[in-house]
């Protein structure tokens, strides 16, 4: 099948998936950590997501794993940082346990994926866009999404993506991931904004315990999206990480 993917910038290979707010949501930030760091960004639309065509065995979040193992070997990366939000950090701890020798490193930015026990991760699929809104952000203002406002096809795409998320996460968790952490062997790094209202910091302290080794790290006044929020914030430690392996 074929991938779709944008790619920038030169040196230090990095995998940058995007969670359920579609890839747009990544762009602005692959810029950015192409143009000051000596990285290069690659940045798949996950099937499905915009129009992308999405074949039918492409189902679930580890099927999407495995079709990003087998991009890196296509491309012939090696020591690739893999960065995930939402449900792009579940997909990259499934990419982190299929073994690859091309991970170099694997980093969660408030993913999802695990099961926390008093702590869920909200349903997103009932709430309104306002509510939406009230959970991925710490301040929300000026980001309610208005479909009255969007074109006719702008809304067609929107509709599409929110279907393939919920065929590929339809209740966020799988209640075997948190366990199968430990099988994690790649250095990793856990980022989470303190005001993440669909999936919270305790949840976020609980992905991190799970992975051997992993670091913890916690962004004031950030909600869900790190990279849409607080971007000077999220690629500091970021890089800091990822950078030196």
């Amino acid at each position: 099948m074929s991938v779709t993917y944008t790619e920038r910038g030169t040196g230090r290979p990095v995998l940058l998936l995007h969670g359920g707010a579609g890839p747009a949501s990544v762009t602005a930030f692959a810029d950015r950590l192409a143009a000051e760091h000596p990285a290069r960004v690659i940045t798949p639309t996950h099937p499905g997501f915009d129009g992308t065509e999405r074949p039918a065995a492409v189902d679930t979040i580890a099927k999407l794993a495995a079709l990003y193992r087998d991009l890196l070997d296509e491309l012939d990366l090696e020591d690739v940082a893999v960065v995930g939000n939402s449900i792009g950090g579940w997909i990259a701890a499934e990419l982190a346990l299929l073994g690859s020798p091309r991970l170099g490193s694997v980093t969660v930015v408030d993913g999802v994926g695990i099961t926390v026990p008093g702590h869920p991760v909200v349903g997103f699929f009932g709430l309104t866009f306002e509510q939406i809104a009230a959970v991925s952000y710490f301040d929300p203002a000026g980001r309610v999404i208005d479909p009255g406002a969007m074109p006719q096809e702008a809304r067609a795409v929107m509709a599409a993506n929110r279907e393939t998320l919920a065929l590929y996460a339809p209740s966020m968790e799988d209640p075997t991931l948190r366990d199968r952490l430990a099988g994690v062997t790649v250095p990793a790094l856990v980022i989470w904004g303190d005001s993440d209202g669909i999936a919270g910091p305790q949840y976020g302290r609980a992905y991190a315990e799970a992975i051997p080794g992993a670091r913890f790290v916690l962004l004031e006044k950030t909600g869900h999206l790190p990279q849409l929020e607080s971007p000077d914030a999220l690629i500091g430690p970021l890089w800091s990480f990822i950078g030196p392996h």
